[in-house]
């Protein structure tokens, strides 16, 4: 982490020698802190072990790859060998009783080690090792350096892959699948997880094509390292010599081995019989549903029991049947879920499937299963818990915001929260949600630059939403494909009263679609409709007159649109850790507005945005990083009547806990303009391009009574922008020639509270460049510093409803729940 925080103090600009010179002195500091280790509890009079240190020689390997041997070859030290260093004051580390160096130690370490290189295809690598002892840094102490040096030499390859099935059903179909391997001859590594994964591989095959008993204990590769030379016969013994010596000094050269797939012959005789109905082909059987199970139910009792059921419903060909008690449930949710169906061959996707939708519908806690064989088919038995069938939920959420909305001081907020859930309408497992918000906002300081009156801001939302666990549509569907999927309806409306500004009104209802297909989701509305309007009062009303800028900002009316979301979750290939990746689009009026009469009725705009986020855990710590970008384009007819911007409510913002955060929400931009920031009236600021990138580190403090505290540092860089110029608001479009000049820099630090349920979060950030300050080209002066910024209070005039002046503060202090990205 120290040298996190060098890089990011080394980008503040210095203003004269004098302040380089602190800098420099201050880097130092930061780099003689993190190299300082202390020794708790160290053995008295006996050599300990103080460090642990792989060297690893990468000739033949790549940067990507060496790095990843020599992480994972740390993982086998002997416990004995290991002296573990907690962080202490964030940069300095300390040893807690370390053990007593054992030289026998070493050699089992080495033991590991080789194993481990082995399973990565390395079965040559040689191991040295070296002792230091340090006996003058710390008198009275023998601290022990070990060093094992590894030379990993050349890894085996793969020369060819080949299948030597005794069945010839079997054989067929690994060699009609052969193309799917990932196992490329005279190039893929000989490793214990690549031979895995094609074992893997044929076996999911053999199971999705009705090899119902099959597994990983049927098959076995044999591999062979001999050199294809030494196999022609000679009788001259001294040729034969010279043939093993050529042959050796070739595989040291090129090591290589021929993989062969055979079936892996039983241990035991008597059980060839059993082994021989591994390879028989089963087809599916009778299916069986009992969607009423209770938590506490034994399944095979149930199955014993099937005449205590009052209601079975059997289908038309009598191969599935549902039985049930109270008949809670109508069959077709499990039917639509059904991926299989009686006389195919069994397939293990189907079957997961199956139970895995049936699980993501929501009106079932737990799905469990049994399955028996009858002959030549497979009987399939489900048991599925429900879940309770209605419950309320009551949140209370708060937040609290340096510089919000349109004031500079303190705001608190307070949400109230009612949520009520259906699982189960019509007993079709159709999901309805119906939420109740109330919010305000409260100045308790009094302090406002717009406003003495407490109350700021009151907003009261409600909605209501039917999932339906299927897709219905005016045509047919091939779904069979696509998990979880999903037909949502949803309408909410709500009312915000910024006091002495506006009163803001809206409706939205939308029908949409909603399924996933393997790790990404997809959401898609073909309808939906947003109406809104707002009453302008008196704050708004001399704030326009200060910007007229606002009078096109502030632009309501009526949306007609469609909606595309993608988002996609997958883990980082060389190192621990996830990444997100979410994008999506809107259009209103390109096909609605087709028609005559909506033509000059409907918003008629383009909105795209993409946000992209990777983490990369380490052993006690994290790196995140977050990225995103979105720009929309307003080409509605009517200028007059809907302005030449996005709708205020469509538009990107930046500021606030989860965003720029030594900003206060809505705060920062446009690009570098003034105009917002020297407004002594209305300061929210609304854009129609949006560009940031947030990095954050992220480490483990202190607990108290089970809440972990844990600290990070963070720099956020971006900010917003118009897409077309206006005369009013000068500097606020986007420009590449200006994208160094507009971008905003925060360097903070934070502190997050962990509840396991729940992570309160603290942010202080600090505006290491702001567009807004004009002094030495926005960035932070060391020399000069303050926590507000003075620029233009003199030029500024009160705010014309308090008659009180305008602050900026060049810092922001920010209250989030749950973490930032």
């Amino acid at each position: 982490m120290s040298s996190f925080l060098l890089i990011i103090f080394m980008q503040i600009k210095p203003t004269s020698h004098y302040k380089r010179t602190i800098q420099l002195w201050l880097a130092a500091l930061i780099m003689g802190m993190s190299a300082c280790v202390t020794v708790k509890n160290p053995p008295v009079g006996q050599p300990f072990v103080y460090d642990s240190k792989i060297e690893l020689k990468s000739d033949n390997i790549s940067k990507e790859e060496a790095k990843l041997l020599k992480t994972n070859l740390a993982e086998f030290w002997v416990d004995s060998l290991r002296s573990p260093k907690v962080q202490k004051y964030f940069v300095a580390y300390k040893i807690v009783s370390p053990p007593v160096f054992d030289t026998a130690s070493i050699s089992k370490s080495i033991q590991f080690m080789d194993s481990y290189m082995n399973s990565e295809g390395y079965y040559q690598a040689s191991f040295k090792d070296s002792v230091q002892v340090d006996s003058t840094t710390a008198p009275g102490q023998k601290r022990v350096t070990v060093t094992i040096y590894v030379d990993p030499n050349k890894a085996m390859i793969i020369d060819s892959l080949g299948y030597a099935l005794e069945d010839t059903a079997l054989e067929r179909i690994a060699l009609e699948k052969r193309g799917a391997t990932a196992i490329v001859p005279h190039k893929t590594k000989f490793t214990k997880q690549n031979i895995a994964d094609e074992l893997d591989r044929l076996v999911k095959n053999y199971r999705n094509l009705g090899y119902y008993r099959i597994s990983r204990n049927n098959l076995i590769a044999e591999t062979d390292t001999t050199d294809a030379a030494l196999l022609k016969l000679t009788l001259d013994p001294f040729e034969q010599a010279i043939k093993m010596a050529q042959a050796a000094a070739r595989n040291k050269e090129n090591p290589s081995a021929v993989v062969l797939i055979k079936e892996r012959p039983p241990e035991d005789t008597t059980l060839v019989r059993s082994r021989t109905n591994d390879f028989i082909r089963y087809r599916v059987g009778h299916i069986n549903f009992f969607p009423e199970t209770g938590g506490t139910e034994i399944p095979d009792s149930l199955l014993h029991q099937l005449s205590q059921f009052p209601h079975v419903y059997q289908t038309r060909t009598g191969h599935i049947s549902i039985y049930d008690k109270e008949g809670k449930f109508v069959p077709r949710p499990m039917l639509n879920h059904l991926y299989m169906r009686q006389g195919d061959y069994y397939s293990d996707t189907g079957f997961y499937k199956t139970i895995n939708n049936l699980s993501a519908i929501g009106a079932w806690q737990q799905v469990d299963y049994r399955n028996y064989l009858h002959g030549d088919s497979v009987d399939m038995n489900f048991f599925m818990v429900p879940a309770i069938k209605q419950n309320v939920t009551v949140d209370l959420e708060g937040s609290w915001n340096t510089g919000d909305f349109v004031s500079s001081s303190n705001m608190f907020g307070l949400a109230l929260n009612m949520t009520h859930r259906n699982r189960n309408v019509w007993k079709r497992a159709i999901q309805s949600l119906t939420n109740l918000r109330t919010g305000v906002e409260l100045n308790l300081t009094k302090s406002s630059s717009y406003s003495n009156r407490l109350l700021q801001t009151l907003q009261i939302a409600g909605s209501h939403s039917y999932s339906f666990p299927r897709f219905i549509t005016p045509w047919h569907i091939r779904s069979r494909n696509l998990d979880a999927i999903r037909t949502v309806v949803s309408v909410n409306g709500s009312y915000t009263d910024r006091k002495d500004y506006f009163q803001f009104r809206s409706f939205v209802t939308n029908w949409g679609y909603e399924w996933k297909k393997g790790n990404a989701s997809w959401q898609y509305r073909p309808i939906n409709f947003e109406l809104y309007s707002l009453d302008v009062m008196e704050g708004l009303t001399q704030a326009m007159k200060y910007n007229p800028y606002l009078k096109n900002a502030f632009n309501t009316g009526t949306v007609l649109s469609q909606q595309l979301n993608y988002n996609i979750t997958y883990p980082n290939k060389r190192f621990p850790g996830n990444n997100y990746f979410r994008f999506g689009i809107e259009e209103s009026g390109t096909l609605f507005g087709l028609i005559p009469a909506l033509k000059d009725e409907i918003y008629r705009y383009f909105r795209v945005e993409g946000e992209y986020i990777k983490h990369f855990d380490f052993d006690k710590t994290q790196l995140a990083l977050r990225g995103f970008a979105g720009v929309g384009i307003n080409y509605s007819g009517n200028a007059d009547k809907f302005g030449r911007e996005l709708p205020f409510y469509k538009q990107f913002i930046a500021g606030g806990p989860n965003s720029m955060r030594a900003w206060g929400l809505r705060q920062l931009g446009l690009g570098s303009s003034l105009q917002s920031d020297t407004s002594s009236t209305f300061r929210d600021r609304y854009g129609d391009m949006q560009l940031e990138l947030n990095l954050e580190y992220r480490y483990p403090l202190f607990s108290i009574g089970g809440v972990k505290f844990n600290g990070a540092v963070f720099t956020d860089i971006g900010n917003i922008w118009n897409i077309r110029k206006e005369e009013s608001l000068p500097d606020a479009e986007f420009s590449i020639g200006r994208l160094g000049k507009d971008i905003a820099i925060a360097m903070g630090t934070g502190l997050r509270m962990d509840f396991n349920f729940v992570v309160i979060r603290v942010d202080f950030g600090l505006k290491l460049k702001d567009p807004a300050r004009i002094s030495n080209d926005g960035w932070m002066s060391i020399k000069h510093f303050t926590w507000r910024n003075h620029e233009f209070e003199d030029q500024m005039a009160n705010n014309p409803i308090t008659h009180k002046p305008l602050v900026r503060n060049n810092y922001g202090i920010q209250l989030g729940i749950g973490l930032p990205f």
